[in-house]
């Protein structure tokens, strides 16, 4: 018998000072089993930090990454179905990576591993005609402390300024200085 998802629930309360968006977003998430509390957590700052200021072309998802091998960890959708944004979290392989920025107008990734400066190092000339695509690298220790507000119901506040990001839960605070590598 298949081991199911563990459901979490946070509640965001996103202050983006850079882009003047201010808002609460409950979000249901399903962690599948294999999945660890970083990665749920990385999950959830992409979110914070991608999510659309208004609902003008659709909102972003939480998609079945770990389940289905042909979406995304998030993704945007206009109301007619067609993919704005695909976000990986992890380290995809840059087939995946040109592929999807051919087919679709944005693409970003979310690495968090200690190993991504190799990862990067293998593919970055190869993805160097994907123009729309964005890579962002948390560093590990970072998304370790990130890891550690991880419950199956959270209370979150993520404020974003001047570039800088720091995630609380009211009792510890984590400060995220993502590295854009593309």
């Amino acid at each position: 018998m298949a081991i199911k998802a563990t459901i979490s629930k946070a509640n965001v309360q996103l202050a983006d000072i850079d882009r003047g968006h201010y808002a609460d977003y409950p979000v249901v998430i399903a962690r599948h089993p294999s999945e660890t509390d970083e990665r749920m957590l990385i999950r959830l700052l992409a979110f914070a930090l991608n999510v659309p200021a208004d609902g003008d072309h659709g909102p972003l998802e939480f998609a079945k990454d770990m389940w289905d091998p042909d979406e995304p960890s998030l993704w945007q959708k206009d109301y007619t179905g067609d993919i704005l944004h695909w976000i990986e979290v992890g380290q995809p392989d840059e087939k995946r990576l040109l592929r999807m920025s051919a087919r679709v107008p944005r693409v970003s990734v979310y690495s968090f591993s200690a190993s991504t400066p190799v990862w990067w190092k293998n593919i970055e000339t190869k993805l160097s005609r994907a123009l729309n695509l964005t890579v962002w690298q948390i560093p590990s220790e970072q998304s370790q402390a990130l890891a550690a507000l991880a419950q199956r119901t959270m209370e979150l506040q993520v404020t974003v300024q001047d570039g800088a990001i720091w995630v609380g839960d009211g009792t510890h605070s984590v400060e995220v200085a993502p590295n854009r590598l593309k």
